[in-house]
């Protein structure tokens, strides 16, 4: 597993490493938060990122959730002071852990791991989210040209639900974009 971690502080991020290698982690990365940062941890491609923010500036945690939004990682953040808008913004990132003034080698695995384990959650529950947002606009999407196969045919619903069933079969396809394809059609057509 590749971890990056993000600090500006040696000190700070020795103990990240120190505790990462205790863990059996080898394959540990530093890279300070200055210059084009976000582009070399998109290329680096880690598995996992800390970021260790000490006492964060507003700029400096803007550029750090910059960093949670380009990459699709989990992402633990450390800082030794909050308040409410550095939590709410840092949630909104898709920040996967927030430690406040927990900064111990000990506790670095535990974290790391509920860091995976909360990222993966997530990462499960919006595909869940992006399919039954899918399913429901396909829904809409087959009721609108069944409508349209009533009208323009004079079939009854589940007539022209087996229409677009049967076509859809044979081209191949999902019924959604026979529907799709048919609500284009009627609409060039003029919606005869």
């Amino acid at each position: 597993m590749r971890i990056v971690i993000v600090d500006d502080s040696g000190l700070r991020a020795t103990v990240l490493e120190e505790g990462l290698r205790d863990a059996g982690y080898d394959d540990i990365h530093v890279v300070p938060p200055q210059g084009a940062f976000v582009a070399k941890l998109e290329r680096m491609a880690p598995d996992v990122v800390l970021m260790d923010l000490g006492s964060p500036s507003r700029d400096t945690l803007e550029e750090m959730l910059a960093v949670s939004r380009a990459l699709a990682r989990p992402i633990a953040m450390f800082v030794d002071q909050s308040d409410d808008a550095m939590i709410g913004a840092a949630i909104d990132a898709g920040v996967s852990a927030y430690v406040v003034d927990g900064l111990r080698k000990d506790r670095v695995k535990p974290i790391l791991d509920l860091a995976i384990r909360r990222f993966n959650a997530f990462a499960r529950m919006q595909t869940e989210l992006d399919e039954a947002r899918t399913a429901l606009a396909d829904r809409k999407t087959i009721d609108k040209a069944k409508a349209i196969l009533m009208q323009t045919r004079g079939l009854s619903e589940p007539d022209a639900y087996a229409l677009l069933r049967s076509t859809a079969m044979r081209q191949s396809k999902r019924i959604a974009e026979v529907a799709e394809a048919l609500i284009t059609a009627h609409s060039l057509l003029g919606g005869l």
